[in-house]
Order: structure tokens, then sequence, then C-alpha cells
């Protein structure tokens, strides 16, 4: 059976996303792979894809793009023009909110998965969180055990038993406790970007739940926002 070495990291260009490739960057050897995969996938916040390019760059990694149109099937208020980006607030029913994706993240670690496996990488890392998150439930941990289960049996590598290993780093942080992990190796935090509203001349809206749990974990941690110098340039 051949070796397997190297990390996949799925980056979105956020904040937890990044802090995986960190958290990767700092364990890899440095003669083994790092690919990051961003998915295109028709997000109304397409300059996400710009600060992943430019993340991936910090750390030499291989950055692959990979293009899904979740846009043509539509259902999320990311992805579907005629359903607005609620406030953080006006989010608050208690339910799944609109911001949700259909199975995004069953889509996207089917697809890492399978990238790993073909370049021979150890590892897929995904930022899902199940503390401070948005009530999706594809960031749970029950469904990160499923997946490392029904993926396994999908792969040669699982059938020779060394599939390949779905790593959830964040799962049981806070995102206070996330900015601390960020700050502390040193991550490219002012390059990323969190907000739902892709439309905002560069700036993000301040009032998304994406912005508000971004801004309430650095709070929370005791630490500047280093994007905030960037966006008020």
């Amino acid at each position: 059976m051949p070796s397997f070495a190297g990390s996949l990291v799925v980056l979105s260009g956020g904040l937890d996303s990044t802090v995986c490739l960190a958290l990767a960057a700092d364990e890899e050897h440095p003669s083994e792979p790092i690919v990051a995969v961003t998915f295109d996938y028709g997000q109304r916040h397409r300059i996400e894809l710009e600060r992943a390019a430019a993340i991936a760059g910090h750390y030499g990694a291989d950055h692959l793009v990979v293009r899904l149109d979740a846009s043509a099937w539509g259902g999320s208020a990311l992805t579907d023009a005629a359903i607005d980006v609620p406030d953080a607030d006006a989010g608050a029913s208690g339910g799944i909110p609109v911001t949700y994706v259909p199975a995004r993240n069953l889509i996207f670690l089917s697809i890492a998965v399978g990238i790993a496996e073909a370049r021979d990488l150890a590892s897929v890392s995904i930022g899902v969180n199940a503390l401070d998150y948005s009530g999706y439930p594809d960031c749970r941990p029950e469904f990160v055990e499923s997946f490392r289960a029904t993926a396994a049996l999908a792969q040669k590598r699982g059938i020779e038993g060394a599939p390949v290993e779905v790593l959830t780093p964040l799962v049981d942080k806070t995102k206070a406790e996330i900015a601390r992990l960020g700050t502390d190796l040193h991550a490219p935090l002012a390059l990323t970007w969190s907000c739902y509203r892709g439309d905002t001349g560069g700036r993000p809206c301040g009032t998304c739940d994406a912005c508000v749990l971004r801004a309430r974990g650095f709070a929370e941690a005791g630490l500047p926002d280093p994007a905030l110098a960037v966006w008020q340039h």
C-alpha cells in the first residue's frame, strides 16, 4: 500500500477555513504538499474567492478552484438573488436560516475527499463549527461522523483500510477561541472575508449573521479584528 502524506484544506476565504489552513501549514513537514480547494458555487459574496486565492498564495499552497453552479437550483440567500440576506436579528427565529445552502458541506466534502484520494493526500480539513455558528445541519459533529463512515465505503483506499482522514479541528471551538488560535498561528486574518453580502463596495455589511458572529468572536477574545484596518482604508 502506498504511503499517504499532505493535507487538503477546504478554503472559503473566511476566518475558520483560514485558521484550518494555518493549522495544516503549521503541522505539515515542509516537503509534504498542502492543497487548498475553493468552491465557486455561484455565491453572491464572490469577494471571498479573491481572498481565498490570496490566502492560499500566502502559504504557498496549491490552489484549486472547483466550479459548481448552485444558483441554478437556488434555495439559499447565498445563491438566489431573489432571497435577501437578513440581518442577524431578523434571522433569529430559532430555525435554520435562509443563508443555509442545501447540503453544501456534504457536496464539498465529497469532492474534497475525491481530490485527496486522487492525489494520495492523507487528510481533508474543513472548518465546520458546532458552537458559534448559524445552526446549519451540515456543521454538526454527527454529520461529520456519518460522512466519514460513508466516505470510507466509497473509496478504494477505504476498502484497503486507509481512507482519507476527515478532520474538523475547529468543530468544538468558540469563535473567540478560533480568533485567538489564528492570531497565535500568525494566520493572515486581515485577508479573510466573512460577510454574506457581496455588493458592499469591498466592505462587510456588519449586520448579517456572519459579520455579527465574527465581531463577537474577536470582541470576546479581547483582540482587534486585523481586517478592520484593511476595510477602513
